[in-house]
């Protein structure tokens, strides 16, 4: 067991170290007050690195998109069980040092020796460890952990820890603005230092008073959405310069601000610009060159909404608007139409999310020094105004043993080690701005929280949204949370409790039992969330008995993060809280080459489930090849849902989403980074409801995404191109009367699948032997329905023209652009608009039989050839170019890796790079995520950010 005994506290200057203590010189502390650690991951006399094969790999890093190399390094050494994807990320982001240069990293021990060394030196430096040899158990225990995978530090501690940079481990900040020019320039530069770190931010422009009230000189005051203009820009031009990655930004108003109603109509509105724009011919695409010309596109926004306010939309009651300075009621409205505005402007365009007040202020541990008025961008992290958190993930999925029970010893001892690693390196942090500094010193704000739950769900046979699946996370997660704050307690025995301690005693202890209430409550389905949770309570009851001797170390200690590139990091199938992605998965294999996998977690689902290996077998192989379990041979219908995942076939409903999010919330102190998805299909009344629910659940932040309702993404072309000048009219030889040319009976044709905004068709093409289309046929909705039937005729009169000499890009300048439902996005990465079916296959059309010069002059181009144009490239050329640099590509498999004849394992298709261009090949389906601003690849969604599986980059988010 862990002991403690008790010390003073290390009083805490400007620049984050200790004052100097009366018993020691120079901030160091008398031995023998400390923690006494024991090993439990390591062995005595054996270095952590010496029980793992290691072994020597090249990294190379290139854009698919043009062929360019965006890094390199070779020689870097990892361990053997690495993923090539994870050695990928680490040595391409981590590693510090320039290339080529000796000073460069090349090892991982390097990496992991940087930043525990600095954790283990500055614990022993001020007094966290009884003696050396616990300062060596702890260095070898989070070494240990670290290098295989069993948790990961956030990106900033990977950055900075251990290098001449400034020593930011945070990677979440909220800020704060009054009702002054002088806060709100101050607003301006402090978000501007955060973004040029690669870090995200969130603030409250509550406080300014709106454009209803007056000024101090008379005048009418400009309002928070004016000022929001400015940050705006602010944003967008520093957010493309961040040293590491790209940043992220949150607004928040409360729900009784009067400037509440423009401040929800924001993003719409400008979302009405961008269709407008797209539609007159400008690149609206997300880094398009006109896209710079929308507003209020860096932030997300949400709504603090009160729950005298969702009383109020309950009851079908008016809800006060305040004055700022004054408190007073200057107007009223009625409450269901304002929700039901913020439900139809996120309908329309994913803004605002909504946060909820008085949630989050039930369960704030420090009420006395300020209200929580803001979150960071992805909503997990919700605390102090100036105030900032760092983060570490725990991969759940490395503590399921072979007998399926879960190691409770093993993880609540991590977490014993990483909360003191996070607590330690505050000691030692530097911060953006002097004020965020001295809060994040006086009250330890800590964000534990783990990834992988997806797959551990899975692998056990649970399904996502189930009574068995919900109760194992709750009981995972309070067994977390519950052995942080309990080492939290013992830590302020040793070293004191955080600064606002004292003045906020009553509120912590208040909040720690509720926390213990929470687990009380838990109804367990099955023995092992029961054993789970009966842990869960001794750490909570232990924690509260140490905590009211000795106080804690830290205001907040656990929420659930999107684990972004950590996650690619630990080679984790799923991130943060989420469910999987998809059954299929994308693996890169050593000397380059990919093959697509079956996750491995569905066949030890299979396994628990109860199915023989050859059935298992069967199923895993049906999966590969469909992307789906649905008529998968054997598996019985009632096992669909355990393999139910985010999109695909079968995907998970929205409130199951919001029923995990839920299940989890009591046992967090902060909250949870996620995006609820719901279909292109959704309605406004789905949006107030799951709103509703969310606050009826006792969430904290809940935001929703519904597919394609937004225009200026990466994955939407729509008229990017400037429109070229018409076409001259071509020649026509005149003739008494057109002759039809026949298509032989056997002729070359072609078929492409497709679907455009969810409607899905297929598009087959005749061709003359010699040369040029002859014949069009559509197949579009069910046999003897009224629309397939006007496609046939439709079809057959354009195939008949055809064969008259009607040149095809006469067809394809009348129907190109015409507008009608279904419309929307593609699964056609060189068409991804389209404003109606027969928009898209004239496009189709034109790019697989007219020639480049045609094309061009009609405005359309493929996906290449634009990437051509835009580097000044010769996009004619670029055909051949494309074909000779695919046949150089090596796809054989290298030694070592998984037989390409093995169930579930193929060579990955030759237009997939990751797993979700792998997932939309497979089910012929749009995901909604953007492309990689670094090596082009689709994204992945990561709670409410993306991150790229191919180089790491993520959207903004830790």
């Amino acid at each position: 067991m862990t002991e403690t005994v008790s010390g003073p506290t290390a009083r805490r200057g400007k620049q984050g170290k200790a004052a100097p203590e009366a018993e020691g010189a120079g901030g160091r502390r008398a031995r023998g007050k400390g923690l006494t650690m024991r090993r439990v991951f390591t062995t005595p006399g054996t270095h952590p690195y010496d029980e793992l094969e290691w072994e020597r790999r090249d990294v190379v890093m290139t854009n698919w998109r043009d062929g360019t190399v965006n890094f390199e390094q070779r020689g870097v050494e990892f361990p053997a069980s690495w993923s090539i994807n994870a050695s990928n990320i680490v040595a391409s982001k981590y590693f510090r040092g320039a290339v080529g240069t000796p000073q460069r990293e090349w090892s991982l021990k390097q990496l992991i020796d940087r930043v525990v060394g600095r954790y283990t030196a500055t614990g022993l430096e001020y007094g966290y460890f009884a003696t050396e040899d616990d300062a060596e158990i702890f260095d070898h225990e989070l070494k240990y952990a670290l290098a295989n995978q069993l948790f990961s530090f956030n990106s900033p501690v990977w950055f900075n820890v251990g290098t001449s940079s400034k020593q930011q481990v945070s990677a979440c900040f909220i800020l704060a603005v009054d009702d002054a020019m002088e806060s709100i320039l101050d607003w301006y530069k402090e978000e501007g230092l955060i973004f040029k770190g690669g870090s995200g931010s969130g603030v409250n422009l509550s406080r300014i008073r709106s454009s209803k009230e007056l000024l101090s000189s008379g005048g009418t005051a400009s309002g928070p959405v004016s000022f929001m203009r400015g940050a705006d820009a602010s944003a967008g031009t520093i957010k493309s310069g961040g040293a590491t990655r790209r940043a992220a930004k949150m607004v928040v108003l409360d729900v009784d601000h009067p400037d509440i109603e423009e401040f929800i109509q924001t993003k719409a509105r400008e979302e009405d610009k961008i269709r407008a724009l797209r539609d007159a011919g400008f690149d609206m695409d997300l880094g398009g060159r006109d896209i710079a010309s929308v507003q209020y596109q860096n932030a997300n926004n949400s709504v603090r909404v009160s729950d005298e306010f969702m009383r109020a939309v309950e009851d079908g009651k008016d809800f006060g608007l305040r004055a700022r300075m004054t408190g007073e009621v200057i107007e009223r409205v009625d409450a269901k139409k304002l929700f039901r505005r913020m439900a139809q402007a996120a309908w329309e365009c994913a803004d605002p999310g909504v946060q909820y007040d008085d949630t989050i202020q039930d369960w704030h541990t420090t009420p006395e020094s300020g209200r929580i008025s803001a979150s960071n961008p992805c909503s997990e992290y919700v605390h102090l105004d100036n105030s900032s958190c760092n983060l570490a993930s725990i991969n759940l999925l490395k503590f399921l043993r072979e007998d399926d029970s879960f190691d409770i010893d093993r993880f609540t001892r991590l977490v014993e080690f990483v909360i003191t690693a996070m607590d330690i390196s505050i000691t030692f942090a530097d911060f953006p701005t002097e004020k965020i500094g001295e809060t994040t010193r006086a009250f330890r704000q800590l964000g534990i929280g783990y990834a992988n739950l997806g797959a551990l769900l899975m692998a056990l046979g649970h399904a996502y949204d189930s009574e068995g699946g919900r109760s194992l996370a709750a009981a995972i997660t309070s067994l977390m949370t519950g052995t942080a704050y309990r080492r939290s307690a013992e830590l302020a025995g040793v070293v004191g409790a955080y600064d606002g301690y004292a003045k906020n005693a009553d509120a912590h202890k208040r909040v720690m039992r509720k926390h213990a209430a929470a687990n009380d409550n838990l109804r367990p389905v099955a023995t092992l969330d029961r054993r789970i949770g009966e842990a869960a309570a001794k750490e909570w009851s232990a924690g509260l008995s140490i905590g009211e001797k000795s106080g804690w170390r830290n205001a907040q200690a656990s929420l659930l993060a999107p684990t972004g590139t950590i996650g690619f990091m630990m080679d984790c199938d799923t991130t943060g809280i989420e469910p999987d992605f998809s059954l299929v998965k994308f693996k890169k294999l050593v000397g380059g080459g990919s093959m697509q996998i079956v996750n491995r977690t569905v066949p030890r689902a299979l396994k628990n489930l109860g199915y023989q290996q050859e059935q298992a077998e069967a199923i895993v192989e049906y999966i590969a090849e469909n992307g789906h379990v649905v008529d998968a041979p054997g598996l019985r219908p009632e096992h669909y849902e355990v393999f139910d995942t985010a999109m695909g076939r079968r995907f998970i409903e929205p409130m199951g989403h919001v029923r995990m999010m839920a299940a989890v919330q009591p046992f967090l102190s902060g909250a949870i980074s996620k995006t609820v998805n719901v279909p292109e299909t959704a309605t406004v009344e789905d949006f107030e409801r799951i709103y509703f629910e969310g606050w009826k659940l006792g969430l904290k932040a809940l935001a929703v995404y519904r597919d394609n309702c937004k225009v200026g993404q990466p994955l939407s072309s729509g008229k990017g191109e400037e429109k070229a000048e018409a076409a001259p009219e071509p020649k026509v030889i005149e003739v008494n009367r057109p002759v039809r040319r026949r298509l032989p009976k056997k002729r070359p044709s072609q078929t492409v699948s497709f679907a455009v905004g969810g409607a899905e068709g297929y598009l087959t093409a005749g061709s003359y032997p010699d040369d040029g289309l002859g014949e069009v046929f559509l197949k579009l909705g069910k046999q003897g329905s009224t629309l397939a039937g006007v496609m046939d005729a439709f079809s057959m009169a354009i195939s008949i023209a055809l064969q008259y000499g009607v040149p095809l890009d006469k067809y394809v300048e009348k129907f190109t652009n015409m507008r009608f439902e279904p419309a929307g996005l593609t699964d056609d990465p060189d068409i991804r608009m389209a404003q109606s079916v027969i928009d898209y296959v004239f496009r189709r059309l034109a790019l697989d039989y007219l020639p480049y010069e045609e094309r061009a002059a009609l405005g359309i181009l493929s996906a290449d050839e634009r990437t051509a144009k835009l580097n000044d490239e010769d996009p004619s050329a670029l055909a051949a170019e494309v074909e000779g640099y695919r046949q150089s590509t090596p796809t054989a498999s290298a030694a070592g890796s998984a037989p390409a004849e093995a169930a579930g394992v193929r060579e990955a298709p030759a237009d997939a790079h990751t797993s979700t261009e792998l997932l939309e090949l497979k089910l012929g389906q749009t995901a909604d995520a953007p492309l990689c601003v670094t090596c082009g690849t689709k994204m992945r969604p990561a709670g409410s950010c993306y991150a790229c599986e191919g180089c790491g980059s993520t959207s903004g988010c830790s």
